[in-house]
């Protein structure tokens, strides 16, 4: 009894040691992959694709009106911890200046702000359209346009909404992801990975 005891013992151990050994392998290969995203964004290769940091709610209320955050869905506290923590990441991996553009709602304005690493551009395309769809396609052929004529010199940056992304990418985000797209010189893109700002 007292073998098979000391056996289940050695058992539990193994596991949590594979586990905990599982968890080191995982990270260093998540850490491998960010810095070849980071390295992306530097050398021109990809752009960034961000949603907007956390904005409890869906949408926005009734009476929203461009250029009047108290109608709109805004950051939280939380949301704008979480969009310091990205311009951190961006900051610590040596994007320290980047061209940044933003969709015009307030939520994505103070996300590309916090970030820190540039002044903020409205870029229209990047609004959401989220309340109407119809509009999408045609927003998305304009961001498409956008991106093609981009020749900018510094690591791209584009602050927007879950939708914009869905539609340029045909991947859905969280809050506060940032997705890294590589620009391919016959305007195709490919999604190279994203990165999750804790």
């Amino acid at each position: 009894m007292a073998s098979r005891r000391n056996g289940l013992r050695c058992c539990a151990v193994g596991l949590v040691l594979g586990a905990a050994c599982l968890a080191v392998i995982t990270g260093e290969a998540v850490a491998r992959d960010d810095a070849r995203l980071w390295q992306a964004l530097r050398n021109g290769e990809a752009f960034a694709m961000m949603r907007h940091a956390i904005a409890p709610g869906t949408g926005d209320p009734r009476n929203f009106k461009l250029g009047d955050c108290a109608t709109q869905r805004n950051l939280s506290d939380r949301g704008r911890a979480q969009a310091r923590t990205a311009g951190s990441l961006f900051q610590s991996n040596g994007v320290t200046q980047a061209s940044v553009y933003s969709s015009q709602w307030c939520r994505c304005q103070e996300t590309a702000r916090l970030l820190n690493i540039g002044s903020v551009n409205d870029l229209a395309p990047l609004n959401s359209f989220f309340r109407n769809y119809d509009r999408g396609a045609a927003q998305t052929r304009a961001l498409r346009k956008w991106l093609d004529a981009y020749r900018g010199r510094t690591p791209l940056v584009l602050v927007t909404h879950q939708v914009n992304i869905t539609a340029l990418t045909g991947r859905g985000v969280r809050s506060g992801e940032i997705v890294v797209v590589k620009m391919k010189p016959n305007g195709r893109r490919n999604i190279l990975g994203s990165i999750i700002p804790q």
